[in-house]
């Protein structure tokens, strides 16, 4: 029977089929081929002997937060406490990108700026809007909601960012654990213990562990600039043909960095990321 993988702990597996929940585990044969299977996939199972067959081919899948066949993730991202790290959040675009998912932002704790912080945060707001994103904040509830109907969607975050308690805002009968923030490290504690999927607006949502950090070596050095879009668009007007936009004195996507037309710490972002990946 098939089903899809709603939930890990340990090494159980809770697998949701048309008609039925089951608790199964995994054929040592994964194990011995070393394949994980992930919360998302589509397995085969025997229902009889609660074992996971068969795993089915995967459209997409991330270590971090390993989950598999996602459609969109919704960025949570904190403007303040923890504050807003432009670094952070290229980077989840930039590995998004990388595996053909939808990113969407949401930014919270909006209330906790000044009017200088909330000027410079909405500029950057409006960048992102500018190049294709779409951009929620964590008040609007009702304009969320409508996003997850037939779609696999992951919350994903900084840990503190406020992943939990906006799901709790959207379906109060999730009742998640959510956490203060450490005013000494100006992060979260980590609340979320493992991934699981809900059943929400007529889709299946993930909550997962809170993380600050990600690999970008599994993106190749040459295909990074294809992770942002405007670089990507801009890059075709480029005088040479394999431009790295970094190096090169005659490169459009400098002069447009330039000009202010695309965002200095977008692009000072690409070039960290790319000698990161060295």
């Amino acid at each position: 029977m098939q089903g899809r993988i709603i939930k890990l702990l340990s090494d159980l597996y809770t697998v949701e089929t048309k008609d039925n929940i089951y608790e199964c585990k995994a054929r040592g044969v994964f194990r011995n081929n070393k394949i994980t299977p992930l919360v998302g996939d589509l397995v085969v199972i025997d229902i009889d002997k609660k074992i996971i067959n068969e795993i089915k081919e995967r459209n997409n899948s991330l270590v971090r937060p390993p989950l598999a066949n996602i459609d969109q993730v919704m960025i949570i991202t904190s403007v303040k406490k923890p504050d807003f790290s432009a670094n952070l959040l290229d980077k989840m675009i930039s590995m998004l990108e990388y595996n053909n998912i939808t990113p969407i932002i949401c930014f919270t704790k909006m209330d906790l700026l000044n009017k200088e912080e909330k000027k410079d945060i909405k500029n950057i707001i409006k960048y992102y809007k500018k190049i294709g994103y779409k951009i929620f904040f964590n008040t609007e509830i009702r304009k969320i909601k409508k996003v997850f109907k037939n779609k696999l969607t992951v919350f994903a975050g900084q840990s503190g960012a406020g992943k939990s308690t906006l799901l709790n805002k959207l379906d109060k009968n999730l009742k998640l654990k959510t956490g203060e923030i450490s005013n000494a490290l100006n992060r979260g504690k980590h609340t979320t213990r493992h991934v699981e999927l809900f059943n929400l607006f007529k889709g299946l949502v993930a909550d997962t562990p809170g993380f600050s950090s990600f690999d970008l070596k599994e993106i190749p050095k040459d295909e990074l600039s294809n992770t942002f879009v405007e670089i990507k668009k801009h890059g075709e007007n480029c005088e040479y043909k394999n431009c790295s936009h970094i190096n090169e004195k005659e490169c459009y996507v400098k002069k447009l960095v330039n000009e202010n037309k695309i965002l200095e710490s977008r692009y000072e972002n690409y070039k960290r990321f790319v000698k990161e990946g060295e």
